[in-house]
């Protein structure tokens, strides 16, 4: 069984550095992309970076590119997203999702609070 748990999220004033860490667990090799999602209160909820493990494939959505950066510690199936010159509108619950051959599997999310 898959488990995906996210951490790093907390309160940080504009303009600060937040790591987000998401770990995943029950995988039996590298055949899955993990993606990091996030949903402000009121809106839908958007796809931000992912990165396929396997190929190493990496895409982000405009408004985070030059700002968040995902790595990646294969060893401990774990994939980080640096967001540095955070902004209010980066304000949301931030989801990780694995995405195996057979289903995606989600995280219980982590709560990121940029204050102005």
């Amino acid at each position: 069984q898959v488990q995906v748990v996210e951490s790093g999220g907390c309160l940080v004033h504009s303009g600060g550095s937040l790591r987000l860490s998401c770990a995943a667990s029950g995988l039996a090799n590298n055949e899955y992309d993990m993606s990091w999602y996030r949903q402000a209160p009121g809106k839908e909820r958007e796809l931000v970076a992912t990165v396929s493990i396997r190929t190493g494939y990496l895409k982000y959505i405009d408004s985070v590119k030059g700002r968040f950066t995902i790595s990646r510690d294969d060893a401990k199936n774990t994939v980080y997203l640096q967001m540095n010159a955070l902004k209010p509108e980066d304000t949301a619950v931030y989801y990780c999702k694995v995405s195996t051959w057979w289903r995606d599997h989600w995280g219980q999310g982590t709560q990121v609070t940029v204050s102005t």
